[in-house]
């Protein structure tokens, strides 16, 4: 698959499932943070559908810059700012499709450095970290797509008894217990529909 139809396949899948969850995440969101996340995720993605033409004319890494801005320009909250950083800097350090599980790794690891960067937060904080990373260690060890997937989940699953150390859901205190992250949640849907474009690739 060359660069245009990856760019067109990726920007397809994840702007669908981010369209198709957004009640969801804003569900999530209402009971641990201040309800904007879906209404945030489904509108900085809906303008990087509208520059789909435009960002399958780039090289991906360009592309993953260009829809970083998008998001950082688009999307209010912190989950603009923090996606634009994971893409952006996903951007700078791959300048074409990745060719082996290698490349994928360190592009995903300088993505997620500047999420850590940005929202000066790690992992166990009950946050996308707590999806982000885990995956990234998958990708590194070699794990296939669905090694990817099931680390995925299993992550996702593990945020409901995380306490919240970050952001709003941080203010709730031991009442943040009990609930997945919509920022891992959101997170986790990206995954999977990245892992979709793999596969049918």
């Amino acid at each position: 698959m060359d660069d245009a139809t990856l760019i067109r396949a990726l920007v397809t899948a994840c702007c669908a499932t981010i369209e198709e969850h957004a009640g969801e995440l804003t569900k999530l969101d209402q009971a641990i943070g201040d309800g904007d996340h879906g209404l945030n995720m489904s509108r900085g993605f809906k303008a990087i559908a509208a520059e789909t033409d435009a960002l399958a004319a780039m090289t991906l890494g360009d592309a993953l810059k260009k829809a970083g801005m998008t998001l950082v320009m688009k999307v209010g909250g912190a989950s603009g700012p923090l996606y634009g950083s994971l893409l952006m800097d996903m951007g700078k350090s791959a300048s074409t499709a990745p060719a082996n599980e290698a490349e994928v790794a360190e592009m995903f690891r300088a993505g997620i450095d500047a999420v850590k960067k940005r929202g000066k937060s790690d992992v166990g904080a009950k946050t996308m970290l707590d999806v982000l990373v885990p995956v990234a260690e998958t990708v590194s060890e070699g794990g296939d797509l669905e090694a990817v997937r099931a680390r995925t989940d299993e992550a996702l699953e593990a945020t409901r008894d995380m306490l919240a150390i970050k952001g709003r859901a941080a203010f709730l205190g031991e009442r943040s217990l009990g609930h997945i992250d919509p920022g891992a949640r959101s997170s986790a849907l990206l995954i999977h529909a990245v892992c979709n474009v793999l596969e049918a690739s």
